[in-house]
């Protein structure tokens, strides 16, 4: 059977129609989203740092990963960055990344979500790097997922996600596995 044909049956089959019904959701508040937003990327497996707009954010990035020698940003404050992924030919020449720098849009309270707009050529670097640096400003973090959907602006390139805490799995046999799809660990610096 065709979809169109039992679209046509359903149709005929249905003997009361009813509106849909207004849903008005009032998301889930805190009291101190920053507090919150930052317990729950602690829970989630991540690690915040909060710093101030005049610190030098390639020293304290530095600090943070003293073994890794490649990083990659297309970030312009970002001077440490051996690899950009404005500049790459090729989504591949960024493996073996050990730190991605991005900048994170908007932050969730309720789940330690970070909005990551697609604003560079090559958005592999959001999955490929071994250890992900989110930049975010306090100000820019929201209650839970209602307030944050309204506030997305779709990016030039079309592309955006949701990421909170490194990836994880415990699907094989069991075991939890840090970075099955992503980094293995993640660092939001917050900007206060």
């Amino acid at each position: 059977m065709k979809k169109e044909e039992l679209f046509e049956k359903l149709r005929r089959n249905t003997r009361e129609q009813y509106d849909m019904p207004e849903i008005n959701i009032k998301g889930i508040t805190y009291d101190d989203p920053v507090k919150q937003f930052i317990q729950m990327t602690e829970t989630s497996g991540g690690k915040v740092k909060c710093i101030s707009a005049q610190d030098d954010v390639n020293k304290v990035i530095k600090e943070l990963y003293p073994e890794s020698k490649v990083f990659a940003s297309h970030l312009p404050q970002i001077t440490i960055a051996q690899k950009n992924p404005d500049t790459v030919a090729e989504a591949n020449e960024l493996n073996g990344t050990d730190v991605g720098i991005l900048q994170g849009e908007i932050g969730v309270a309720e789940n330690a979500c970070v909005w990551i707009p697609q604003t560079m050529k090559e958005k592999a670097v959001c999955f490929i790097s071994e250890e992900l640096v989110i930049l975010l400003d306090s100000k820019n973090i929201v209650n839970n997922m209602h307030e944050g959907y309204k506030r997305i602006k779709v990016p030039e390139l079309g592309y955006g996600c949701w990421i909170s805490g490194p990836s994880k799995t415990a699907d094989i046999e069991q075991a939890l596995v840090m970075g099955a799809q992503a980094a293995r660990g993640v660092t939001v610096l917050l900007i206060c």
